[in-house]
């Protein structure tokens, strides 16, 4: 065995691991950070592919064994990302109509606590126009600054804190019912009321925020994916409903996957891109952390990713109007219920994330 096929055999294992750790279960951070760099992943897989069928002669079975692995595991990774390219169908169609009273446009900006281009944000908030705009990781100097949007946004919700959790809710549609809470950490807040559109009916939102898997903020993945979950089965998909904010995981997390599953809300992403908004400074390094998901009545008018403004996160913008009655028009398979064993799954996350005392050994 040569030195290239020495080679051959180290990376093909090195780059198998990624996807072992993230088809297993296991919820520490460092495990399920593999889940996020997914389109970084299968390309590193193809450039070992191709290294291999370089220095292999495939004499020996074990050369083909690996390299079938290999093979195997960059469709898994592939087909991970897939609804989330330009080939896949779209879930969410897009309205045609003229229908204006029933619009509602979002902007979502995780402002990171230290960025002080506060004008940036209010330059972008001006120029796109939203109906409500959330901010995440805002404190008492971000509120301060945003206060000269207020003439036009005169419905809000503030929650500044200084440990990268704050979060406001600015609106020019009138907000009603609305709670924060707190739904698995005290420190970690989160918004849940209804916004009522221009034509007087009403939407339920749920702003959220949970923490991330990392060695800095949370050691294991069970909080956030305990929050989302929680989130998304108390959710009635029937209703008109909203989800934003920085989730902290990625759209094709199973964890994501098992949230728009167990709510029955759609992804206006599928079949449109990525939209990668973290991390702004390293276009290498880059996925979809801030999404939108909202209920099976809202037809898509718009959805894009603005350009930087300081912060590590790139603010997200779309623009819905509800229609009722086109609820058909959308859907693309993606939306089937959880099975027996995903509830299970779901509940367990839950129960570990709500009471972590009885699960420490």
């Amino acid at each position: 065995m040569n030195i290239a096929e020495v080679t051959a055999y180290i990376l093909s294992f090195i780059i198998l691991f990624p996807t072992a750790a993230s088809i297993s279960r296991f919820d520490q951070w460092w495990i399920r950070d593999f889940d996020f760099p997914r389109l970084q992943i299968s390309v590193l897989i193809l450039a070992v592919m191709i290294y291999n069928a370089v220095a292999f002669d495939f004499s020996s079975i074990w050369e083909t064994i690996i390299t079938v692995v290999v093979g195997l595991s960059f469709i898994y990774q592939a087909t991970k990302i897939y609804p989330y390219t330009y080939l896949a169908s779209k879930q969410v169609k897009v309205y045609r109509g003229k229908e204006v009273e029933r619009q509602v446009s979002i902007l979502v900006s995780n402002v990171l606590t230290t960025n002080t281009k506060y004008d940036k944000l209010v330059k972008l908030i001006i120029r796109e126009n939203p109906d409500l705009v959330l901010t995440l990781e805002s404190d008492e100097t971000w509120e301060k600054e945003l206060s000269r949007i207020e003439e036009e946004y005169s419905y809000t919700v503030k929650i500044p804190l200084k440990n990268l959790y704050g979060m406001h809710l600015y609106s020019k549609l009138e907000l009603e019912d609305i709670h924060v809470k707190y739904i698995i950490s005290e420190e970690i807040p989160s918004i849940h009321g209804k916004v009522k559109l221009r034509s007087g009916e009403k939407v339920n939102i749920h702003c959220l925020h949970p923490k991330p898997p990392s060695p800095s903020e949370d050691d294991t993945s069970t909080n956030r994916d305990a929050e989302l979950l929680l989130v998304g089965r108390e959710i009635d998909g029937k209703n008109a409903t909203l989800v934003f904010g920085d989730l902290n995981d990625v759209a094709w997390s199973r964890t994501t996957k098992l949230f728009l599953r167990l709510s029955g809300l759609l992804d206006p992403r599928i079949g449109r891109g990525f939209y990668n908004t973290f991390h702004a400074q390293y276009p290498v390094f880059r996925w979809p952390l801030d999404h939108v998901f909202h209920s099976s009545d809202f037809l898509l008018l718009s959805l894009k990713r603005l350009e930087k403004m300081g912060s590590d996160h790139f603010p997200m913008f779309i623009k819905l109007v509800y229609q009722p009655e086109n609820v058909e028009k959308n859907g693309n398979g993606e939306t089937e219920e959880p099975d027996e064993e995903e509830k299970e799954w779901a509940e367990e996350k839950i129960d570990k994330g709500q009471h972590p005392e009885s699960h420490q050994s």
